[in-house]
Formats: structure tokens, sequence, C-alpha cells
């Protein structure tokens, strides 16, 4: 369903390194959160307060910080893709990470006040008035969060986007805490115990432990990360594939956002290769490692002895 939304509705979808498509895919992700969470957000407070149920007025609060976190997503989609300027050389890619992070904020802020409010049920229970009409619907809004697990989970793997997967892993939890909830509002029924206010406390939990995972691994993503292996291997694959080349090293790598990586390399080249020759085989490798990897390389030249690398043509 999600490959038939994004034909029709993400002009050359294919195209994912292309910024103004990517802020089409995360504007189109926002949308479809913000609209199936405001909806889960209505449909569960209703039935827990039909119900008394604070496990599943917690889990409806759950769902609205969930459209905070869309529309935040959204707005970081628009930000990243801005063209770089005198006072950001390099862009506004990582505004896509800083938007993560307040995600995570409000995940947890969300999480902290809906663990307190589940204590105060387990010192004060209520009991929960059952329905079986009321409980179906919420096991169909599990089926609305398995959806969108899936499609979060495609798009942050298609166009690389932290955020995407945050919101995936969000929603993951979010189906293992609902399920939770009915299975505690269930068997609550024949038990006499504050099944109801444990359940709240184990979904605030959740929420919280969510909230610091995603913020502790965007954290990392802007203290800087180590480039992964593939990359190394690919980036030296490219530079040392080339018969000019005896051998690089020195390989640094930056990431300025998603599709926004700026890489520095030392290139060991004869010194008896003419300097134009020279010029034209490392501008030809920095094209070749930007056009297949989509990383913006400067390559340093190690000038070495012929006795080291034999004749030159």
């Amino acid at each position: 369903m999600i490959k038939f939304i994004i034909r029709h509705f993400i002009k050359n979808h294919q195209d994912v390194e292309n910024h103004d498509v990517r802020e089409r895919y995360g504007i189109l992700s926002g949308t479809l959160g913000i609209i199936c969470n405001v909806i889960l957000f209505v449909v569960k407070m209703i039935i827990g307060l039909l119900m008394n149920s604070i496990a599943i007025t917690t889990d409806a609060f759950n769902n609205l910080s969930d459209t905070g976190s869309s529309l935040v997503a959204i707005i970081g989609a628009k930000l990243s893709r801005r063209d770089a300027d005198q006072e950001h050389p390099f862009g506004h890619g990582r505004f896509e990470y800083i938007a993560s992070l307040i995600i995570s904020f409000i995940i947890m802020l969300v999480g902290i006040e809906l663990l307190r409010t589940s204590f105060s049920k387990i010192l004060n229970p209520e009991p929960v008035v059952f329905n079986v009409v009321l409980m179906a619907i919420l096991i169909l809004s599990v089926l609305v969060k398995i959806w969108m697990f899936s499609y979060n989970r495609y798009i942050g793997n298609l166009i690389n986007s932290n955020v995407n997967r945050a919101t995936a892993s969000d929603s993951l939890n979010d189906v293992v805490a609902t399920s939770a909830v009915i299975i505690t509002t269930i068997v609550g029924k024949y038990f006499d115990f504050p099944l109801d206010g444990i359940a709240g406390v184990i979904v605030s939990l959740l929420i919280i432990y969510t909230g610091f995972n995603i913020a502790k691994e965007t954290v990392n993503l802007l203290l800087g990360m180590s480039p992964s292996e593939e990359l190394v291997i690919k980036i030296h694959e490219i530079i040392d594939g080339n018969p000019y080349i005896v051998g690089s090293h020195d390989l640094k790598v930056h990431d300025y956002g998603p599709g926004r990586s700026i890489a520095s390399i030392h290139a060991e080249l004869s010194d008896q290769t003419n300097i134009v020759k020279a010029h034209n085989i490392i501008d030809g490798l920095e094209k070749k490692v930007l056009r297949e990897l989509g990383v913006d390389i400067v390559i340093h030249v190690d000038p070495i002895g012929e006795d080291e690398v034999g004749p030159i043509d």
C-alpha cells in the first residue's frame, strides 16, 4: 500500500538522493503519521474514558505525542533541504537529526507524565468497565500501528532517514504497548488487582525507554561517528582500483545529514606523473566517488618515488 501511495504522491520517487524528493518523502510520512495518530488518539481517548482505564488513556496520549513528533518530522524535512549559505557552508542536513532529538524529548516527557498518573492509579485503583466492542476496536488499532511501523521503516531505509527509523521504532513499541494494555484489561476483568495501573506503568516505562534510545542514537550522529565499514571499503576500492594509484590512507568522513557526507583521503601517486595527468586522475576519482557513493570527497596527493611503484607510462 505504501508503495502505491509513494508512486501517486511523490514525483520522481526513485531519485532518493534528490533533496526535493527527500523532502516530499518526509512530508508524506509525517502527514500519514499525523492522520493515523490523531484518529488513534481520539478513538483510544473515548475508549479509555468509557472504560475508565488509565492504561488505555495513557496509550491514547502516547499516540498524541506521536502526532507532535510527526509535525516535527515535517518541519525537519523542510529545513534540512535548505541550501548551504555563508553561515552554514555544509548545508542544513543536520536539522533532520535535531528533529529526531526533539522527537525523543517529546516521547520521554510524555512517558514521565503518564508514569506519574499510572502510579496514582495503582495507589487509588478504580474499576475498569469492560466492553467487548470497544476492545475489538482497540485490537484494530494495533493493526494500524503495525502498518505505520512498516511504512516508516521502508521509507527510513529507502532515503536513509534517521527520523523515519526513529518513528518506526516508536510505532513498533506502540504495538507492544497497546497489546499489553489489551491483555491486562482482559485479564483484569477476572482478577481483583490493579492491573490497569500496572499496565499504565509498563507502557510509560516503554515510552521513556524508546525516547532515551532515540536520543542516544541521535546524539551520537550529531557528535560524529565512524563511517560504516562498508563505506570505507567501497571508497578504498574506487581509489585503489585506479592503476596509477599505489595506495590510499587517512580517510576521514564527516556526516552533515542524510545524503550529505564530505570526506578526505590521501592517495599515493608516483612523483614522475605529469601534474596535469595527476590532476585529471584525482579529479576523475573524486567525481566517481560522488557519483557512485554520494560522498563529496577531496583527495590529497602523496607523491612517492619511482623505485616504490615501478615505471610510469
